[in-house]
């Protein structure tokens, strides 16, 4: 089938590049030059496991291309629209800027069956909205809403093999679900099970999912609060409801909380769709989430200032980890960079490292010293603070480590290292809800 994908950042350039991957014959569209450049030339913009090799493969079967110019659009029977929806300045509500954008630049170039395709994440009730404008240009093509649920680090896997497919259509119309059908059968044979549903449903299902999760993650966290001033490990008590099916043991891990994004933006966005829905109260619970969520990250800075003495300014603290989470060079509303920033504002020395993330937030936060080597990051630190669940650094040997440090003093902000083999060498070993 032929596709176009409008908007080449993480979500577009990795649902293009799977969909070509699975034999489609795709354009993807975007209005930064230097982005289709990249991508035209095999490069993917941003760090994301398995997409070069992805991205390389497609292209060589010319079933892939970019362009800057929506007109290439002609001829494809779908149009995925997959452009950001960013939280908009001074408020909590989603920037829908960029989707309309998109739905208009689209209009003239639509035909007759054509679908337009709805992925960003964006408030309920906005399909409905675009659909009318859809309708009202006269070209004959319909709206269809397909949310995404890419797990940064995992997103090519979660594209060419979803865990769940949901179509938003609207009243009667069964043409859209069965072209969809068409688009995805690869996965829909695996046995990948499909929702089909109206607008405002699949709307919700994206923030509702983060909702959740979110909710799941403070949970947790805040569990720790409780055990840090009780004695009670927060891990064990984790795996001690976690074998309770009805809860499980995922994201059931305390530590500096969640980030990206995704969940910080998703959830307070649907706190204030709500509220302009008369209904604020329904999820007022997620301020309280995100609020507990932050707690998180100064809960970290504190012991970190704690562990480092009465004096912290120019104390070499060594911060392991940028990216909001691991296999990501993503730092929106990383908890990691902002530890890192917050102990810089109150005079620490920092050096941070990150296997991918150097970069990235070295354009946000210039005043931060980076090093790509974990050993120079280490050397004559006054206080380490993992913030970053590398596997690289959950395996670092703290022998070895102890050996570069000046005080030998973690503060572990993501409960994944063995407590009692750092203990052993020497550390004052600091968890989050551990004792």
């Amino acid at each position: 089938m032929k596709i176009s994908v409008i908007g080449c950042g993480y979500l577009g350039a990795v649902h293009a590049a799977a969909m070509a991957e699975l034999g489609h014959d795709v354009v993807g569209i975007d209005v930064d030059a230097a982005k289709i450049a990249q991508l035209a030339d095999g490069r993917p913009p941003f760090f994301e496991p398995g997409l070069p090799e992805i991205l390389t493969s497609a292209m060589a079967t010319g079933r892939l291309r970019f362009s800057t110019d929506i007109a290439e659009v002609r001829g494809s029977r779908v149009h995925f629209v997959a452009v950001g929806t960013p939280q908009r300045d001074g408020s909590n509500a989603a920037d829908m800027t960029y989707v309309d954008a998109a739905i208009h630049s689209l209009l003239p170039h639509l035909s007759e069956g054509d679908i337009v395709v709805g992925k960003s994440t964006v408030p309920v009730g906005s399909a409905a909205r675009l659909a009318d404008v859809i309708a009202a240009s006269g070209s004959g093509a319909v709206l269809a809403w397909n949310p995404e649920f890419l797990r940064e680090g995992f997103a090519v896997l979660d594209t060419m093999t979803p865990d769940r497919l949901v179509y938003g259509v609207a009243a009667g119309d069964e043409t859209a679900a069965s072209i969809l059908d068409e688009v995805y059968a690869t996965a829909i044979a695996s046995g990948t099970p499909v929702v089909v549903t109206d607008y405002a449903t699949a709307e919700l299902v994206k923030v509702a999912a983060n909702a959740f999760l979110a909710t799941k993650i403070s949970f947790i966290n805040a569990m720790a609060e409780i055990a840090e001033v009780t004695a009670a490990d927060v891990t064990q008590l984790a795996d001690a409801i976690g074998f309770d099916n009805r809860i499980g043991r995922r994201f059931l891990n305390a530590g500096v909380g969640f980030g990206g994004g995704c969940l910080p933006k998703d959830i307070r966005a649907f706190t204030a769709r709500a509220e302009e829905l008369g209904r604020g109260e329904s999820v007022a619970f997620l301020k309280e989430v995100d609020n507990i969520n932050l707690r998180r990250r100064q809960r970290v800075v504190d012991l970190t200032v704690a562990a480092l003495g009465p004096v912290v300014n120019e104390k070499k603290v060594a911060v392991l980890g940028l990216a909001f989470k691991p296999h990501s060079d993503d730092v929106r509303d990383s908890p990691a960079l902002d530890v890192a920033v917050q102990l810089r504002g109150l005079g620490a020395d920092v050096v941070a490292t990150d296997p991918q993330a150097i970069e990235n937030s070295r354009a946000r936060h210039p005043q931060l010293s980076y090093s790509a080597s974990v050993e120079e990051t280490l050397r004559g630190a006054d206080a380490v603070v993992l913030v970053t669940e590398w596997p690289e650094f959950a395996e670092i040997d703290p022998v070895w480590a102890a050996g570069l440090v000046r005080t030998s003093v973690i503060i572990d902000g993501r409960n994944k290292l063995d407590a009692a083999a750092w203990r052993a060498a020497g550390w004052t070993y600091q968890g989050l809800g551990r004792p």
